[in-house]
């Protein structure tokens, strides 16, 4: 039970920090979870982002669920999702009962300017983490330009390059493999 309430209070406390979305999370997942707690490595919290992105649901409720199944099976993957998920829900009910109140107040205003601000660099964070996690050579660099281009000029949905990405990456290493 100590183990599930770690991973709760963790997974709270990494999402009570976090705004802007899973993304934003990945600099505090590294710090807690890689450096502090040792339950993962960078390249296993970049693969648990990778897979997140492509099942259905929340990033960061997924992230936290692969986390806490690897350290403690189903009742961990509760315990990480339910932690990861309360600040949101908490601050959701809050911010219902009282924005309407405080909506037009100029401190109220520039303190969510200043989380935007934050939130950018924390994304900024997050895709050079990613990069550097996924560009490994000059086929890497190819699949990153390639879907930058598709999804910044294009429009193109974020379905589209990642998958996209996937075939080409398991067909570009069974060739190299076969080549060797």
């Amino acid at each position: 039970m100590k183990d599930l309430l770690t991973l709760f209070t963790v997974f709270f406390r990494i999402s009570l920090f976090t705004f802007g979305g899973g993304y934003t999370m990945l600099p505090l997942l590294e710090k807690e979870i890689c450096e502090d707690l040792n339950w993962a490595d960078k390249s296993e919290i970049i693969d648990y982002f990778a897979v997140s992105q492509c099942v259905p649901g929340v990033i960061a409720i997924n992230v936290a669920s692969f986390i806490g199944y690897k350290r403690k099976g189903l009742a961990g993957a509760v315990a990480a999702a339910v932690g990861v998920a309360s600040p949101a829900f908490i601050a959701i009910v809050l911010i219902a009962a009282l924005f309407t109140n405080f909506s037009d107040n100029a401190v109220v205003r520039h303190a969510f300017s200043g989380i935007r601000v934050a939130v950018c660099a924390l994304l900024a964070k997050a895709v050079a983490d990613f990069y550097k996690a996924g560009v490994r050579d000059l086929f890497g660099l190819f699949l990153f330009l390639a879907s930058l281009v598709l999804s910044v000029f294009f429009s193109v949905s974020p379905v589209i390059p990642v998958l996209a990405a996937g075939l080409a990456g398991v067909l570009y290493k069974t060739v190299r493999r076969a080549n060797k």
